[in-house]
């Protein structure tokens, strides 16, 4: 970069008339090495020493703002500089979930606007489960489209954002049982208040309940017993940890099948997964 690109940056970064990710994307760089240019010039960001453009409107409460073409936006809770908890925190658990069970997040259209789409299958067997995931989606982020892609046996629940790795810092190159995942402290912090939204979205991505026919041979003949249970299969180590810890947490009994398996079979612990969780539909 000369000595012109330098000053035209610097009058660039200096006025409150485009966002930085307008700048980024007419340099075409990224936001963060925006934002590293911005630190080795010495500008602050719109907010820190300078006014920030006046974009929006009226505010419509906490997180949610109105542009002035009645566009409703939501900033992110993790880097709009509050640091706050996704609201509503008991959807986001239910929404974290079924991410770590049936979710992805990756990059969509032109990698310059640094946009995600969260991907989350579900099956065409329970239209319920689609619409509860399409409802979490949509209290998560909404202010963002959420679409459903039909595919063979399944659907495909995706929405857009650029906000999708702030949200699930769990994203990252590789299928999920092949690294570490790890909840931050403040996912814990909304695990631990909702628990039961937590291991629901688990059960309904990687878990079932059904009914279990037991046969037992007696004298007079095979007798065959029935008892409902339910079974979470994931393949992480790291996945079956947080869905066990949560059942801990719960006071419901649980018991490892095989590597994959996790079986609740107890009648009292089945009764209380039943409170919250019940049958697939």
């Amino acid at each position: 970069m000369n000595t012109d690109d330098h000053e035209e940056l610097r009058r660039r970064l200096s006025s409150p008339a485009k966002t930085d990710h307008e700048i980024a994307a007419e340099w075409r760089v990224s936001l963060a090495t925006l934002r590293r240019w911005r630190t080795k010039l010495g500008i602050p960001e719109p907010g820190e020493g300078t006014t920030a453009p006046q974009r929006v409107s009226t505010t419509v409460e906490a997180g949610l703002t109105t542009r002035r073409d009645g566009r409703i936006k939501r900033d992110c809770p993790r880097c709009s500089g509050a640091l706050a908890q996704p609201d509503p925190a008991d959807a986001y658990a239910y929404l974290l979930g079924l991410y770590l069970g049936d979710g992805c997040i990756s990059p969509v259209g032109d990698p310059r606007k640094e946009v995600w789409a969260m991907r989350i299958a579900c099956a065409n067997a329970w239209p319920g489960l689609i619409n509860l995931c399409v409802e979490a989606v949509r209290a998560v982020r909404p202010a963002n489209k959420v679409r459903i892609i039909r595919k063979t046996g399944c659907v495909e629940v995706n929405s857009h954002s650029k906000h999708w790795p702030c949200l699930f810092p769990q994203h990252g190159a590789g299928r999920k049982h092949e690294r570490a995942i790890t909840l931050t402290g403040w996912q814990k912090e909304i695990v631990d208040r909702y628990t039961q939204e937590f291991v629901r979205g688990l059960i309904h991505s990687d878990g079932c309940r059904f009914v279990n026919r037991v046969r037992r041979p007696l004298k007079d003949g095979d007798r065959w017993y029935e008892y409902p249970r339910y079974n979470f299969t994931n393949v992480s180590l790291d996945i079956q940890r947080l869905f066990t810890d949560a059942l801990d947490r719960l006071g419901i009994a649980w018991k490892q099948m095989n590597a994959t398996d996790i079986s609740v079979a107890r009648r009292e612990a089945v009764a209380r997964l039943d409170e919250f969780v019940g049958a697939k539909y």
